[in-house]
């Protein structure tokens, strides 16, 4: 524990955070490439850079994964490197690697079979063929919130990403230069697959099309009106750096909106957005990465609260110096939360450095938990407590749980539109992680009382929700160790016994999983099929979950909390894969994350969770 402390020491920054990577693979380092080389902004010694690190990451046969344990390679993940690579200029097309790449991508379907935001990626320049609809079309904007469906009932991540592709969608656009390549060898037929089910897209045009004739008083020029909306929508969520939404997607596909609506390559807008982009680069075993975004608040909330968790003061100036960082970036701001509930004072925290109004719930009870000390002796930190946690406690949902950005946007419609991802990309629907690190923030930190109509609410959200063999689906981690771990230590927290059996199911289900060395390790295949897969060997972050979910359910020590306890210790004197295996996700099946604070951070809670109990 102290090695770990010290650790975190050394790390934190001048100003009181942490930045450790938020690393989710090479797709954002080959598009970023595309986007330079599509901009002639020839920034060489980035692409350079970037160039490296992707060819870094190929494997012996010439694919990239998204994980360690994806067989043979993902398509849309080979199609973006090989892509990059070729617009680099600093690879040839006949380089052994790169034929080893076309080689995988033939052999498994052809560039016909990446996943949507690839293809989008591929029309907007030139390299993949526009569909004749767009199962959104532009003129969504426009509905207004009372409407069966509107823009607003998709989550603010869907509508982040999908304004800019309505309108370049809605223009079709398209965007090469004279060093563009030529992927048409990586075709496995003359006809391209589309991006979706014509017919369902055709059913779906339909209806908007009626629904608007049926509105009286619109006026001819409707199409203008919802171009220009989808423009404003994305011009007032400019962040200071000049990304939208802090996303890297969205600011991506936001500059090409921009180009298609007329802005030149040079526009200040873009070159802002650029900037923005490239402030998000972080350096990996000496090699670039662009992240995503930052997750440098997460960081260090999780890392504020983990410390004095593990014996560290409040006035140590350690935490003292990341918790003036977070009293910073508590959100003032009405961001898109507020029209879905309406009448409420903005409180909440957001995931990034530069996040000034996308705030969401799990940022926002981590940053209340790391200065929970200091609210009763500093009328500062009081008064950002209270609107936090009013904040928090308006945003259950109506179904008794909590989602991560907003409250109640998850309508059955809204799963029919026929948007590869959608469970993920669409809807903000309550989540097991949510709702349980939301009770276990209520529960062992407020004066709320425990019979309390909102803790009995999400108390029931969570019991309906468990999973027959007794675990829970975790939405924002892999995967059902991580939602057990926030449901069990939820519960507990919320005076659930112990032994009620939907507890025992679960601690049962955490015994039959555990590895023979004493530890966890889960798959992210497990998102895809819905069910537990096991990783086949263990690793630190999965196995704290795991313990600190025993160890809250537990009045004493068990052989497999023992077991788990003694594996960690192990696993800190030997890192191996496992370390940098990704147990984040954003969206399964496309984007995962490896957080490189986690493995400091969850073995400290665990270990710090294991002294407190038991060995006071």
């Amino acid at each position: 524990m102290n090695r770990l402390i010290q650790q975190l020491r050394n790390d934190q920054t001048p100003n009181g955070s942490w930045e450790y990577p938020f690393e989710s693979g090479i797709s954002t380092d080959a598009y970023m490439i595309i986007l330079l080389r599509t901009l002639e902004m020839n920034e060489e010694e980035v692409i350079r850079e970037l160039t490296t690190r992707i060819l870094s990451r190929q494997d012996p046969n010439g694919a990239w994964k998204l994980f360690h344990d994806e067989e043979n390679g993902n398509v849309s993940s080979t199609v973006e490197a090989y892509y990059s690579l070729l617009y680099s200029g600093y690879v040839s097309k006949d380089d052994p690697r790169l034929l080893a790449a076309k080689e995988f991508i033939l052999a498994n379907g052809g560039i016909e079979k990446s996943l949507l935001f690839t293809k989008i990626m591929l029309a907007l320049t030139g390299q993949y063929e526009w569909p004749p609809y767009f199962p959104l079309p532009v003129e969504m904007l426009l509905l207004p919130l009372q409407f069966p469906i509107n823009f607003y009932d998709i989550s603010v991540y869907g509508r982040s990403n999908l304004a800019p592709i309505m309108i370049v969608a809605d223009k079709k656009f398209v965007k090469t230069t004279k060093r563009s390549p030529s992927l048409s060898d990586l075709y496995s037929s003359s006809k391209t697959d589309g991006f979706f089910n014509l017919h369902d897209i055709q059913q779906l045009i339909s209806l908007f099309e009626h629904s608007f004739k049926s509105l009286p008083g619109l006026p001819h020029t409707i199409h203008e009106l919802a171009m220009n909306r989808a423009k404003q929508y994305m011009l007032t969520r400019i962040e200071p750096d000049g990304t939208l939404c802090s996303y890297f997607s969205s600011t991506f596909l936001m500059i090409f909106a921009l180009l298609a609506l007329g802005h030149s390559n040079r526009d200040p807008l873009i070159i802002k957005a650029i900037r923005g982009l490239q402030s998000m680069k972080s350096t990996i075993q000496g090699h670039i990465h662009m992240q995503y975004t930052t997750a440098t608040v997460w960081n260090t909330n999780l890392i504020s609260f983990t410390l004095q968790k593990a014996g560290v003061l409040s006035t140590d100036p350690v935490v003292q110096k990341a918790n003036r960082y977070l009293a910073g970036r508590q959100q003032t701001t009405y961001g898109d939360w507020a029209l879905h509930n309406p009448g409420v004072i903005p409180g909440g925290w957001g995931f990034s450095d530069i996040d000034t109004f996308i705030p969401d719930i799990d940022d926002t009870t981590a940053s209340l938990r790391a200065i929970s000390r200091l609210v009763g002796t500093d009328p500062h930190f009081h008064q950002a407590w209270n609107k936090g946690v009013q904040w928090v406690l308006s945003m259950q949902n109506s179904d008794g749980g909590w989602a991560s950005f907003e409250k109640n946007v998850n309508k059955a419609i809204v799963h029919l539109l026929p948007i590869e991802g959608g469970r993920f990309l669409l809807t903000d629907s309550s989540s097991s992680d949510l709702t349980g690190r939301t009770l276990e923030f209520l529960g062992n930190y407020t004066n709320l009382p425990k019979h309390h109509q909102t803790i009995k609410r999400g108390i029931d959200w969570l019991l309906h929700h468990q999973e027959k063999d007794g675990s829970w689906y975790g939405r924002w981690g892999i995967c059902y160790i991580y939602g057990t771990w926030a449901a069990i230590t939820g519960l507990a927290a919320s005076g659930v016994s112990s032994q009620h059996p939907s507890i025992q199911k679960a601690v049962n289900w955490l015994h039959s999983i555990q590895n023979a060395d004493g530890g966890w390790g889960e798959s992210c295949k497990s998102d895809l099929a819905n069910a537990y897969v096991p990783l086949g060997s263990s690793n630190s972050t999965q196995t704290a979950w795991a313990l600190d979910a025993l160890i809250a359910a537990s009045d004493q020590i068990t052989p497999e909390i023992n077991k788990g306890i003694a594996y960690l210790l192990e696993a800190s004197k030997q890192p191996d894969w496992t370390d940098s295996y990704p147990v984040g996700q954003g969206m399964g099946g496309g984007f995962y994350i490896h957080y490189h604070s986690y493995q400091y951070i969850f073995p400290l809670l665990a270990l710090a969770h294991y002294k407190r109990k038991f060995e006071m």
